[in-house]
């Protein structure tokens, strides 16, 4: 029985379960309570950006520097990390001290989301801890396109079947760019972190600045997007000009081409 039905019949629902599905392997689910968080911020007055990479190298987090595109004295600074312990601990302790406490906060651009499974993930601890930081640390990937979106409340409406119809036109615009090696996604979930009321964070990086232009005027075309989409953005568009290094670990593996640009 699912949940709506269990509603109408006065029936208290189970409670959910809080883990991430991936593809079954060998006919045994894959299940994994762990996410990964990205939290993008913004600033401006900031016309010398030595000291944020300086003070951001030094601080021991997972973070990428960006230059502001659109704002000759800005800046963001992204930071990544599975216990969001330290979003509000190290670097909320960065961001409230030199060089950050001279700058302009831009909180409009703020960001932040976690990731999330589809359930059909074949590697999904790869998935969810270790292919955004790829992505966002990836040095010859320094473009990129963050901006939040809002799906219509009709979206939710839809049956599950005419949902994953969707967002698979959507996912196969994004494989086909990233199988050829011209754009890479990080996709995030928002749903209650976003002070818009956001659901999505979406992050999309490539070695070349219009191919992320053309990816996003792709992805218009789709029915989730013409039809369901209730708005997108703010646009940060950044250029890496540091990126810590991508830790070693288990399942680590390139998500692109190499040598390719």
């Amino acid at each position: 029985m699912t949940q709506k039905e269990a509603g109408e019949h006065g029936r208290r629902p189970a409670p959910p379960d809080m883990s991430e599905q991936g593809a079954p392997i060998d006919g045994a689910p894959q299940t994994l309570d762990r996410r990964l968080f990205l939290q993008l911020h913004v600033f401006t007055d900031c016309p010398d950006t030595g000291p944020v990479v300086q003070a951001v190298r030094g601080s021991g987090l997972e973070a990428a520097v960006y230059l502001n595109l659109n704002d000759p004295r800005g800046a963001g600074v992204l930071v990544m990390a599975e216990d969001p312990e330290v979003l509000a601990g190290p670097a909320r302790d960065l961001l409230v001290r030199q060089p950050f406490s001279s700058l302009t906060p831009l909180p409009d651009f703020t960001m932040i989301g976690r990731t999330y499974a589809s359930g059909r993930e074949q590697d999904l601890e790869d998935w969810l801890l270790r292919k955004s930081k790829r992505n966002a640390l990836n040095p010859e990937l320094p473009w990129a396109v963050w901006y939040p979106l809002k799906r219509t409340g009709a979206f939710n409406r839809l049956s599950r079947d005419e949902q994953g119809k969707m967002m698979l036109e959507h996912a196969m615009i994004g494989m086909s760019y990233g199988e050829a090696g011209l754009a890479f996604d990080i996709r995030l979930e928002c749903h209650g972190l976003d002070r818009n009321d956001n659901e999505f964070v979406l992050g999309l990086v490539s070695s070349n600045l219009h191919r992320l232009s053309r990816l996003v005027k792709d992805m218009r075309r789709t029915r989730q997007t013409s039809e369901y989409m209730e708005r997108m953005g703010p646009f940060f568009v950044g250029r890496a000009i540091w990126q810590s290094p991508m830790p070693a670990g288990p399942g680590r593996r390139p998500d692109y081409p190499r040598g390719g640009s």
